[in-house]
C-alpha cells in the first residue's frame, strides 16, 4: 500500500554510497566493452557481457544489531532467464555473510524479480553512463520502499521507521568460460580469487573496473568501511571483496513542527518466558590470536554472562551472543555489551518483553452478526528457513629457521611460524506443519467439512535442525494463530507447547468458554459457506545470526451453520 503524500514530507532518505562521476568510468580503448553490439572482449565466445544486464541484491539488516534479518532478493530490469535455462550464482548471500566467513556455493537454481519501476542504469558502459542521482533518487524514492516492503514482508512504517538498513549490491549477468553467471562485486571478487585471476584477466575493465566500482560507501556503516582510493582504474581482488560494492539506505522519520508522542524505539522484540540468542558484531583490525584472546561481556538484568575464547584474523570479524531467558513478565530491558579488544557493532540495546498470551478472541455470541464481511488475503509473510554464521579458530603454523652460530657458539633451530585462522561455518533451519480439523465434540462434522458455530482444533510441529553447539541454537518455542473472522489481526490465540527440544509440538490452550474445557477455537455462527483457513507463525527458534521463523495455513469448509442440526417440536 503506497504511503498517502502528506508521509512522504516527513521520509528521510539517507544514501551512504558514492557512484563514481562519468569521467572516472571513461573507457579507455581497452576493448573490454563492445559500445555498438552490446558484448564485451571484441568476439572473444563464451566470455562476454550483454551490455545492460545488471540488477541489485536486497538485503534488510537490523539498524541497531547490524543483524541480517531476511534473505537477500535480487531485482533486475533484464529477463535473464532467457539468455540461458542455467544461470549459475552462489545463492542469496549478502556481503555482510560473506564477511562473516560465508563461502562460494555454486549452484544453477536462481530466483529473481522484475522491479515495479525499472532500475536506473548501475554500471557505466560506452552507450551510457550512470547516474549518482538518479540511483539515490531511485532507492530513496517511496515507490522502491513501497516494493521492498512488498517484497520483504515488513510493514512500509515499520521500515521508514529507521528499524532497519538496506544493503544494496549491485549484481551482474555475464557469460564466463561458456556459462552464463550471476554475480555480486564481493561474488565477483571472491570468484576471482578461485579462478587464480582468470575471471578478472577476461574483464579487466567491465569486472574489474566498471563493476567493481559502481557502488560504495562515502562513509563508514555497518562495519564496513568507505571507499576513499582511485576512482578511474581496475581495481584489486581484495578491494572487492572487503570495500566496494555496498551501499547503504537508512530511512529516519523527521519530527514534525509538533512532534506527536510517540512509543520508544526497540533494538529487539522477545517474548515472555523464552529462551532467546543476542548478538552483535565483533570486528578486528588487529590479529586476535591463541596468546590474547578476546572476551565480550553482556549485562542483562543484573546478570553478566560472557563469551570467551574469541579469536579472529587482521581485518576479521564475527558474531558474539550470548543465550538466555526472558522473564515471566512484559517489561524493557536495556542490555550494555562490552569487549576487552575490537570494535562492536553497538555497546547498547534496548529490547523488548512481549507477553502474546493477552489478546484472545472474545466469547462468540449465536445470534452474532457480520452482513458486510468480505473474506480477507491470507497474510503472506516471508519464511526463514536457514541461517548461517560461523566462529573463527587459530592455530600455529611452525616454521623452523636455522640459525648459524658464532665461532664460540653452535648454530641453533628457532621457530618463526605464524598464527593461521579457519572459519568454522555453522548452519540452522527449521522445518514446521500446522493442521486444523473440526473438534470431536463437532455431532455432524464429516472429515474437513463442518458448519460454522462448532469449534476446531490446531496442532502444529517445528523441527530444528543445526551443526552448532545448544549454546548457540534454540528450538521452535511459540506459535501464534490468526483467524479469517478477525481478518487475521485484531485478536489471536497463542498455541500451548506440549513438547519442547529441537522437535516440539503446540497445541490451542483449553478454551475458558468451552462446556468441555476443549482446546477449540469457535468459529462464528455467520461465518459464510465456503474455505475457513487458519494461518499461523511459528517464532522462537534463535540463533546467533536472527530468528528462524515460518508462516503456515490450513484450512477446512464450512457448510451450513450449526441453526441447521437445531431441530424444533412442540413440548409433550
Amino acid at each position: 500500500m503506497k504511503l498517502k503524500h502528506r508521509l512522504l514530507s516527513i521520509i528521510l532518505c539517507i544514501c551512504l554510497w558514492l557512484v563514481p562521476s562519468a569521467k572516472a568510468f571513461a573507457i579507455q580503448g581497452d576493448g573490454n566493452i563492445d559500445g555498438g553490439g552490446g558484448h564485451v572482449n571484441q568476439g572473444v565466445a563464451g566470455y562476454e557481457w550483454p551490455t545492460g544486464y545488471e540488477g541489485i541484491r536486497i538485503t534488510i539488516v537490523d539498524a541497531g544489531t547490524g543483524q541480517q534479518v531476511m534473505s537477500p532478493i535480487d531485482f533486475t530490469n533484464s529477463n535473464v532467464a532467457a539468455v540461458s535455462s542455467d544461470i549459475f550464482n552462489f545463492g542469496k548471500v549478502s556481503k555482510l555473510q560473506y564477511r562473516n566467513g560465508a563461502a562460494l556455493n555454486i549452484q544453477t537454481q536462481y530466483e529473481y524479480f522484475h522491479p515495479d519501476t525499472p532500475i536506473p542504469k548501475i554500471i557505466t558502459t560506452n552507450s551510457g553512463k550512470a547516474d549518482m542521482n538518479a540511483i539515490k533518487t531511485y532507492f530513496c524514492s517511496e515507490g522502491a520502499a513501497s516494493m521492498v516492503a512488498s517484497y520483504t514482508g515488513i510493514e512500509l512504517n515499520d521500515l521508514i521507521s529507521g528499524k532497519y538498513k538496506v544493503i544494496l549490491e549491485p549484481v551482474i549477468y555475464l557469460w564466463y568460460n561458456h556459462l552464463f553467471f550471476a554475480m555480486t562485486v564481493t561474488e565477483a571478487g571472491l570468484y576471482n580469487r578461485t579462478t587464480n585471476g582468470d575471471l578478472g584477466s577476461h574483464f579487466p575493465t567491465v569486472v574489474m573496473k566498471n563493476f567493481a566500482l559502481s557502488m560504495f560507501l562515502e562513509r563508514d556503516d555497518l562495519g564496513f568501511k568507505a571507499y576513499t582510493g582511485p576512482k578511474g582504474s581496475a581495481r584489486t581482488t581484495n578491494e572487492m571483496i572487503l570495500i566496494l560494492g555496498i551501499g547503504i539506505v537508512s530511512y529516519a522519520a523527521q519530527p514534525e513542527e509538533d512532534p506527536p508522542v510517540t512509543e520508544m524505539e526497540y533494538d529487539q522484540e522477545y517474548r515472555v518466558d523464552t529462551d532467546v540468542i543476542t548478538a552483535v558484531s565483533l570486528y578486528s583490525d588487529r590479529e586476535i590470536n591463541n596468546r590474547s584472546k578476546a572476551t565480550v561481556t553482556f549485562r542483562i538484568k543484573g546478570r553478566r554472562c560472557q563469551m570467551t575464547d574469541i579469536v579472529m584474523p587482521e581485518g576479521g570479524s564475527q558474531l558474539v551472543w550470548v543465550k538466555w531467558h526472558t522473564p515471566s513478565t512484559p517489561q524493557d530491558i536495556k542490555i550494555t555489551i562490552s569487549s576487552n579488544k575490537g570494535t562492536l557493532s553497538t555497546t547498547q540495546m534496548t529490547v523488548r518483553v512481549v507477553d502474546l498470551n493477552e489478546n484472545p478472541p472474545p466469547d462468540p455470541q449465536a445470534n452474532d452478526r457480520n452482513d458486510s464481511y468480505r473474506l480477507p488475503n491470507v497474510p503472506n509473510k516471508r519464511d526463514v528457513t536457514e541461517l548461517t554464521w560461523g566462529e573463527w579458530d587459530c592455530w600455529w603454523q611452525e616454521h623452523w629457521v636455522y640459525h648459524d652460530g658464532s665461532e664460540d657458539e653452535s648454530g641453533y633451530y628457532c621457530d618463526h611460524g605464524w598464527y593461521e585462522f579457519d572459519w568454522i561455518p555453522y548452519f540452522a533451519s527449521i522445518s514446521a506443519s500446522m493442521s486444523i480439523k473440526p473438534d470431536e465434540r463437532n455431532p455432524t462434522a464429516e472429515g474437513c467439512v463442518m458448519k460454522s458455530g462448532y469449534g476446531i482444533n490446531v496442532k502444529a510441529t517445528a523441527r530444528v535442525s543445526s551443526d552448532a553447539s545448544s549454546a548457540a541454537i534454540t528450538g521452535a518455542q511459540n506459535v501464534v494463530t490468526y483467524f479469517p473472522e478477525f481478518a487475521y489481526q485484531t485478536y489471536w490465540r497463542l498455541l500451548e507447547r506440549m513438547a519442547g527440544g529441537y522437535a516440539s509440538s503446540f497445541e490451542l490452550q483449553k478454551n475458558p468458554y468451552s462446556t468441555y474445557q476443549r482446546r477449540s477455537h469457535f468459529s462464528p455462527v455467520w461465518f459464510p459457506d465456503g474455505p475457513y483457513e487458519v494461518y499461523g507463525e511459528v517464532l522462537d527458534a534463535w540463533t546467533p545470526a536472527g530468528m528462524l521463523k515460518i508462516h503456515l495455513t490450513d484450512d477446512l469448509t464450512v457448510r451450513g451453520n450449526l441453526f441447521f442440526d437445531w431441530h424444533i417440536r412442540p413440548a409433550n
